[in-house]
């Protein structure tokens, strides 16, 4: 595929980007050529769409069914007080072309099922899952799995949250296959075992933490930078200011 060409706007805007060695600008072009599905445009997916967007990512798909009500705002920053009533893709629509007017954004406003999740995946180069339910979870993981997308998982507690690659579709390092999501939870916790965010409420700078974390993740991934976190589950506990990482293998 022919790099995407940066215009003189672009230049500017991705200045601090393109000096940096490890990105450049063939790396700001392959964030220009990108295509990244986002699962969620809540807690998570707020700071993901924001970032990436202002990162230069060229097309951000987002996927959400939920209006924007009042109690989303304290945490879900994507939104204002306008958005309330809101479609959730129309709001982040609107902010993401305030970010910046050279990203395209794709709106998918529906839930994920097993019909629909195959197809949508297929359509874009690397998924985020910023979703708040382990059906779409395992949803998103097994159609990023078949189809071959990375995918860049977290989740969030009342003060903690976690952040993993996803790559099971190819080998690690040691010649062994990457673990898949299914390896880091074989099944679902029975209903009510795990409360949601109205439940047992969650502070709203966790998700900005979390999700600028998979924005991280993301970029990496697309320009080829650093390691990412596959096969290591990255944990922060927000309370003890403090970040944790396990390793995990394919079962």
């Amino acid at each position: 595929m022919t790099p995407a060409a940066l215009n003189a706007d672009e230049i500017e805007r991705y200045a601090r980007h393109i000096v940096l060695p490890e990105i450049g600008g063939a790396g700001q072009q392959r964030l220009k050529q990108a295509r990244v599905l986002v699962i969620g445009a809540g807690g998570l997916g707020a700071p993901v769409l924001e970032y990436l967007a202002a990162a230069g990512v060229g097309t951000l798909g987002v996927v959400d069914d939920d209006t924007v009500s009042l109690s989303n705002l304290q945490r879900q920053v994507i939104h204002g007080t306008d958005s309330v009533g809101m479609l959730k893709t129309h709001s982040a629509e609107a902010a993401i072309a305030r970010i910046n007017p050279n990203t395209t954004v794709e709106t998918h406003t529906f839930r994920l099922t097993t019909d629909n999740a195959p197809a949508l995946v297929a359509g874009y180069d690397i998924v985020v899952d910023g979703s708040d339910n382990f059906e779409t979870r395992y949803v998103v993981a097994d159609a990023c799995a078949n189809a071959g997308k990375p995918l860049v998982h977290a989740a969030v507690g009342r003060f903690d949250g976690s952040v993993t690659v996803l790559k099971p579709f190819e080998d690690g390092k040691d010649g062994k296959p990457n673990p898949g999501y299914r390896d880091l939870f074989p099944e679902a916790p029975p209903p009510g075992l795990v409360p949601s965010c109205a439940e047992a409420g969650v502070l709203g700078a966790l998700t900005g933490v979390v999700g600028t974390l998979q924005a991280m993740e993301t970029i990496k991934l697309i320009t080829g930078v650093g390691e990412p976190l596959v096969g290591r589950l990255l944990l922060y506990d927000g309370l003890a200011a403090r970040f944790d990482t396990i390793r995990y293998k394919r079962n």
